[in-house]
């Protein structure tokens, strides 16, 4: 099985780390964080130690200090769960891949020839992997501080603009309604359908001088869910999940 890489080193992966911000002192390592796994010959021996999974693991657990540590100090009123939402959302693999996407690992990036022919180098699973593998790669070439410095440097403006909203409907539904001086929301259940091993509730929420929403869910608490959720795309405070 051959690999598929253009230029995996020389200019290309100059101005890779160039992007990146650091510049590797070992570049076996940057180079083992590019490799996804097809891109090995067939011995298990090989298949592991020779791709990124091992540095995606490391990288993994170091951006997940370096991201608390930075939302920790950018957020000093957020409470713990605000803070974990912001957490997930930023070492989420998407985010990750858009990093990836950022540095433009995908002409570095080292596949077999059938993921290389299926578009593999754009996959955000695999661009998401790659990110955290680098993020390895660099900690164990350069230690943390450097780690911090590039997930600083890249994952700054996506936590000031979150890829996705960080309160449940409920809680994003009671805030609209406060910051416009009305009552809180009210649910009640509007109707009640299936066997008792599996209901649908259709609840509805009451906003003050609003339409009420009716929605479905398989438990009153995802049919209120699903009502604030509702009511805030009719509102356009949210995008419809359904679009």
């Amino acid at each position: 099985m051959n690999a598929r890489a253009p230029e995996a080193a020389g200019g290309d992966l100059a101005a890779l780390q160039a992007r990146i911000g650091h510049d590797f002192a070992d570049g076996s390592l940057l180079v083992r964080a590019l490799t996804h796994v097809s891109a090995l010959p067939a011995s298990q021996a090989q298949r592991r130690s020779d791709s990124y999974q091992r540095l995606e693991f490391l990288g993994d657990r170091v951006l997940g200090l370096a991201v608390s540590a930075m939302i920790y100090e950018a957020f000093p009123a957020a409470e713990e769960g605000e803070l974990s939402r912001r957490l997930a959302d930023l070492v989420r693999k998407e985010t990750c891949a858009d990093v990836a996407r950022d540095w433009g690992v995908g002409a570095a990036v080292r596949l077999g020839e059938g993921e290389a022919q299926t578009g593999g180098a754009q996959k955000s699973a695999i661009l998401g992997d790659i990110c955290e593998s680098i993020l390895g790669a660099i900690f164990l070439d350069a230690g943390y501080d450097k780690v911090d410095t590039v997930v600083r440097r890249f994952f700054a403006a996506k936590m000031l603009n979150p890829g996705r909203p960080l309160r449940d409907p409920k809680t994003a539904l009671q805030e609209w309604a406060q910051a416009r001086g009305l009552p809180p929301p009210v649910y009640r259940q509007s109707g009640r359908s299936g066997p008792d091993h599996a209901p649908l509730f259709v609840m509805e929420v009451i906003v003050n001088t609003f339409e009420p929403v009716l929605a479905e869910g398989t438990s009153k608490r995802l049919a209120e869910q699903a009502c604030a959720q509702k009511f805030l795309a009719r509102e356009g405070v949210v995008e419809d999940e359904n679009d």
